[in-house]
Formats: structure tokens, C-alpha cells, sequence
């Protein structure tokens, strides 16, 4: 049997949740003669270690075959950069078809590059939308799947999307959530951070908050305002706060911060789910974390007015509070009431995503 080679695209630290169990299904079935091989493309979008190193061994996700070793910029310069130096290897060698996960410019850029050369597209997690062209990701998000051929669905949502663009249903593939196949199969090695005990944190009794998106976080009073309405509501109770650098930027301009806001590093995988696996609740401004807490059922509170993740509200545990700071406080007091609701898993997202795409993708390009 010949063999079919998939390239594998990651750029930043969303994509390796995503890639790690497509990896893992694809050599499981080269194990029992499944002919896809994979190039793993890592463009270095994100080249912090934190931000990447962490990820790949926790994950057990191989070295690289390739880094385009990107680094940092403007949107535009690294989607020019991304797509001349993916081009050049793509003229190199071919590939049968060009796999990218999720929403970020490597996504878009790969994406791009892979058509203009006649090399199929297949996107992981196509179709979600948020409608808010603010956000670079809903950009990268509806580039992508313009010029996608086969689309990986994370929920039924995500297959009115593409339906309604005009894309046919022999080309969207219902599989669910990569994420989930990662979470599911770590959950029995969470680790807990060594400031854990340090910190004095005791399971149920603290919060995690995690903020980066710009609209909150680049002005100083709109943040301040966030942060003062977020320590108010939860009571004096921890608030464990993971700092993206972005944020760290706009946190250096406050003044001595409160005592219940335990400001600490970036966390790699095992120890941040660890975290949210034993929070109180979360409170939020990310995507992804929403479907995580939806499937270990805990709280979280998204502090936008949008979401690309509508079933984490409509059937997980999550709440999209919006970005006025005046909605945090009833949300809270809902939550130290008792009165949270439940959630239950959305369907398909029982960790074998990994393992239909692998299945959809040998019988698509045998």
C-alpha cells in the first residue's frame, strides 16, 4: 500500500491541544497498516518556551519535522512570513493535503499558501463563528473555511454556519472537539502547580481567571474596572491569575494590587487543567477554556458579548456574562448561592474525535 503524507500545521499554543491526538491516531493506525503518514509544520507563531516547549512535551507531541521559526509581528507581517516560508517547503515536497486546527494566522496563512498550489485543505474545528469581525481569529476563522475542502465540525452550530455559506454536506464531516480527546486522556495526570499548597489554595475555594482579549485588557481603565468588579464579587476568596503578556503589559501601569489576586506565570497544560479541575469557577475571556470547564463541569463566566462556542452556554457550564463589569457581581452571587446550573457534555465530544478524522481522512484521499 502506498502511503498518503498530511501536513500538520501548528502555530500557537490553541493549535497543540488540537494536533496531539490526530498525531497519536494517525501512527496507531500506521501501526495496524493505515497508510497516512504526517509532516508536522510548526510555523513558531508562538515562540515563547512557555507558550510552546511546555505544550510539546507534556502532550507528547514529537519534535517538529519542520519550524518555520516565525517568531513575532504585526498580523500582516507574520501572515507574509507564514505563507513564503510554508511555500518554499510545500515546492519542495507536496503533500496530499494540508491539515490546520482553529483560528490563528497560521491557520489562515497555511491555508493560503496550500490552495495557490493546488494542494487540498482540510480545517479541524471549521464552521465556528462568534460574528465579530473585531477579532483577528473570526477573520482567520472565515478566510480559512472560504477555501477549505473538507470541514471538521465541532457542532451542529458549526454545520448551520458552513450550510448556510453554501458549503454542500458531502464536504462537512461532524466529528467533535480535538480538545476534548487531549483533556480526557490527561486527566488522570493534571499536576498540581508547586505555588498550589504556597498560595494556600484549598479545592472549591478558589477562582481562575485568565484575560487577554484586547477590548479588555490594552486600556488600563477598562481592565482596572474588570479586576475591581471581579475581587468585589468573589468575596475574598483567591482569585489564581495566570498572566498572558499582553496583559502583564497593561498590569505594570496599577498600583499595589489586592491580596486575594494571586498573580502567577503562564501554565503548561497538565498544570493549568489541574487548576480549573479544582476551582470554584472560572471567569474568562477565552474560547477554548469555556469547553474545557464545560466537560469537567465547573463554573465559568465569559467576560465578552459574543461567543463562537454557543453550546458551552446553551448545554455546558458556561455563562457569557458580557464585558460590563456590573454583570459580574449577580453572576457571582448566583454562583455562591447554590444556584449554578449543572451543564452536560455536548455530543461527540467523547475524546475518539481524533480517531473519525483519521478514518474520514483515509477514506477521502485513499
Amino acid at each position: 500500500m502506498s502511503t498518503i503524507l498530511v501536513d500538520i500545521i501548528a502555530g500557537a499554543r490553541p493549535n497543540f491541544m488540537k494536533i496531539a491526538p490526530i498525531i497519536r491516531a494517525i501512527q496507531a493506525r500506521e501501526a495496524q497498516g493505515g497508510p497516512l503518514r504526517y509532516r508536522l509544520v510548526h510555523t513558531g507563531q508562538h515562540y515563547d518556551e512557555k507558550m510552546s516547549g511546555d505544550f510539546f512535551r507534556q502532550l507528547g507531541i514529537p519534535a517538529p519535522d519542520v519550524n518555520l521559526e516565525v517568531g513575532s509581528g504585526t498580523q500582516a507581517e507574520q501572515t507574509g512570513t507564514i505563507m513564503t516560508r510554508y511555500e518554499k517547503l510545500l515546492l519542495e515536497r507536496k503533500p496530499a493535503l494540508c491539515l490546520v486546527v482553529g483560528d490563528v494566522t497560521s491557520t489562515m496563512a497555511c491555508s493560503i499558501a496550500a490552495q495557490k498550489l493546488c494542494v487540498k485543505v482540510a480545517h479541524v474545528e471549521a464552521g465556528i463563528r462568534s460574528g465579530d469581525w473585531t477579532m483577528p481569529e473570526e477573520i482567520n476563522r472565515m478566510v480559512t473555511d472560504a477555501i477549505t475542502n473538507y470541514f471538521f465540525t465541532t457542532s451542529a452550530h458549526a454545520n448551520r454556519n458552513l450550510r448556510g455559506a453554501g458549503v454542500g454536506d458531502e464536504r462537512i464531516f461532524f466529528v467533535g472537539n480535538t480538545m476534548i480527546d487531549t483533556l480526557l486522556s490527561n486527566m488522570d495526570r493534571l499536576t498540581k502547580p508547586a505555588f498550589f499548597d504556597e498560595l494556600g489554595l484549598r479545592p472549591k475555594s478558589y477562582f481562575v481567571m485568565t484575560m487577554h482579549r484586547p477590548a479588555n485588557v490594552d486600556s488600563g481603565s477598562t481592565f482596572t474596572k474588570l479586576l475591581d468588579a471581579i475581587i468585589a464579587g468573589t468575596r475574598g476568596e483567591p482569585v489564581v491569575f495566570p498572566v498572558h503578556p499582553r496583559t502583564a503589559k497593561t498590569m505594570r501601569e496599577f498600583g499595589a494590587l489586592p491580596a486575594s489576586l494571586k498573580l502567577v506565570d503562564p501554565q503548561p497544560y497538565l498544570e493549568f487543567n489541574y487548576l480549573v479541575r479544582h476551582a470554584k469557577a472560572v471567569i474568562t475571556d477565552s474560547g477554548g477554556i469555556t469547553e474545557e470547564t464545560t466537560v469537567m463541569g465547573v463554573p465559568c463566566m465569559t467576560l465578552r458579548d459574543n461567543t463562537e462556542r454557543p453550546e458551552t452556554v446553551e448545554i455546558g457550564t458556561n455563562d457569557l456574562i458580557g464585558t460590563n463589569p456590573a454583570a459580574l457581581k449577580p453572576a457571582l452571587d448566583r454562583l455562591f448561592e447554590g444556584k449554578w446550573k449543572k451543564g452536560a457534555i455536548p455530543e461527540l465530544w467523547d475524546g475518539r474525535t481524533s480517531e473519525r478524522i483519521v478514518a474520514h481522512l483515509e477514506k477521502l484521499l485513499a
